[in-house]
């Protein structure tokens, strides 16, 4: 695991267990497709709002946590501040607010909605002619919702050749509507669909930078829990479980470990 990963995995563990709040393992899952997609995309810490900046769209809301880490080792603002997470009047919730944190372009949180607002953004984009690109990430148990395949279907028929999905694929769905062949189903709505191992940096970074005429979709295999093999184990107890002491420092030698 490159050193980065591992720092930020472990101040999201250090958060969640200072806070009591967090999604670890849905958090753990996707730090390396944010690290990529910030290595990636055009965008200025120092200016959040800079007109020429491509956007990104967490609609996997339950994630906020890895997205704060990721936003904070770009420089966004100090990881000090991510220390409030989920504290009264904290501006760090437990969704992100956009009206409160730089970097973030959505507010979401209600499964469903994150991409439905990047269809929009792309879509006016593509009138204004921008240059610009518009990049969201999902989760596969978000896309359970019915708003997830909505917005695809107007995204293709819209030709937006702007908008680029990326699918986090780590089973989450497993007890909710089972979506088998993911990337078939993609490709049958009409995006340029490709598969990547969603925790190498190289391989989904490389995907970013590639262009096409339409929509692009890319399925990111990986594993919920991601770096400690007691999340992976028992990710439904983890799913909304914040370690004690003991906890902590059993995943924090697990992470160290990397037996993933």
């Amino acid at each position: 695991m490159i050193p980065v990963l591992k720092e930020i995995r472990s101040d999201i563990l250090r958060i969640s267990k200072t806070s009591g709040h967090g999604h670890i393992p849905t958090c753990f899952s996707v730090v390396e497709i944010l690290y990529a997609i910030y290595d990636t995309i055009n965008h200025d810490p120092n200016n959040p709002i800079w007109e020429d900046r491509d956007i990104f769209i967490l609609s996997k809301g339950h994630a906020a946590l890895a997205h704060y880490c990721i936003l904070a080792k770009f420089g966004y603002f100090d990881i000090k501040a991510v220390d409030s997470f989920g504290a009264f009047m904290s501006d760090f919730g437990c969704h992100a607010d956009r009206l409160k944190i730089p970097g973030i372009e959505a507010s979401t949180g209600a499964l469903g909605h994150g991409i439905g607002i990047a269809v929009g953004m792309a879509l006016a984009l593509k009138i204004k002619k921008s240059h610009r690109r518009v990049f969201v990430l999902i989760g596969d148990g978000e896309a359970n919702e019915g708003s997830v395949w909505e917005a695809i279907m107007v995204a293709v028929d819209l030709k937006l050749s702007n908008l680029t999905i990326v699918y986090d694929n780590n089973m989450s769905h497993l007890r909710g509507l089972q979506i088998h062949n993911s990337a078939d189903r993609f490709r049958a709505f009409g995006c340029d669909v490709v598969v990547v191992d969603g925790h190498s940096v190289k391989e989904i970074k490389n995907e970013m930078n590639k262009t096409s005429d339409k929509v692009r979709l890319i399925v990111a295999n990986t594993k919920k829990g991601y770096g400690c093999k007691t999340l992976i184990k028992n990710q439904y107890e983890w799913h909304r479980k914040s370690p004690d002491e003991k906890e902590f420092d059993l995943l924090m030698v697990e992470l160290d470990e990397e037996t993933v």
